[in-house]
C-alpha cells in the first residue's frame, strides 16, 4: 500500500502540476575572477588583433634600422582580404617611400618574425610622421658686449679655484649670450 502525504490532496495535485511544467533552469557557476574571463575571451581573439601595433611601435627602430626609422613608423595592422594573414600599414614620408617600398620585404619579413610569423603585405602610405619628435629651433648668441665682459669677471674674481672660476664664467657667458 502507498503512504499519503498528510497534504491536501488537491494541493497534491496542483504540486504535481507545477513540476511537470516547470523546468529547472541550470545554474551557472560564476567567473573565478574578472580577468580570467577577459582573459579567455581575448585568448580567442589575440591570433587575429592583438595588441600588436603598440609593441611594433615600441621596438620599431630595432626592427628597421635607425635610418629607416627615421623615415618611416608603423601606422596600423589589419586583416588581410586575400585570406589568412595580416596586413601592416607603414606610413613613410614622401620623399622616402621608394626607398620604403624597396626595403618592404625585409621590413616583412623582420616584422613577421617579431609578431609571429603572420603579416603577408605591407603597405605603404605617403604623409607626415604621426612621432616625429617638434623641430628645435637652433639658439641664438650673440657676443658679450665689453661691459658685460667686464661685469662678469668681477662677479667671477672672488672664487678660489682656478677650474670652478673658469667653469662659472662659461656658464655666465652660455647664459648672458643666449636669446
Amino acid at each position: 500500500m502507498v503512504n499519503r502525504s498528510s497534504l491536501d490532496p488537491i494541493e497534491e495535485a496542483r504540486a504535481r502540476i507545477r513540476l511537470r511544467y516547470q523546468r529547472a533552469r541550470p545554474v551557472a557557476p560564476p567567473a573565478k575572477s574578472v580577468g580570467q574571463a577577459i582573459m579567455k575571451v581575448a585568448r580567442a581573439k589575440l591570433p587575429e588583433k592583438g595588441p600588436a601595433i603598440g609593441r611594433l611601435k615600441l621596438q620599431w627602430a630595432e626592427i628597421v634600422g635607425p635610418s629607416l626609422a627615421k623615415v618611416c613608423e608603423p601606422d596600423k595592422i589589419g586583416a588581410s582580404n586575400k585570406g589568412k594573414g595580416r596586413v601592416l600599414t607603414v606610413r613613410s614620408i614622401p620623399a622616402a617611400s621608394t626607398m620604403v617600398q624597396h626595403q618592404s620585404e625585409l621590413i616583412r619579413q623582420r616584422v613577421s618574425v617579431t609578431l609571429g610569423g603572420d603579416v603577408r603585405e605591407i603597405r605603404i602610405v605617403q604623409g607626415p610622421l604621426k612621432q616625429s619628435p617638434p623641430p628645435t629651433l637652433p639658439k641664438k648668441t650673440r657676443p658679450l658686449t665689453a661691459d658685460e665682459r667686464e661685469a662678469l669677471h668681477n662677479s667671477v674674481q672672488k672664487i678660489e679655484d682656478a677650474d670652478l672660476r673658469k667653469a662659472v664664467l662659461a656658464l655666465g657667458e652660455a647664459v648672458i649670450t643666449t636669446e
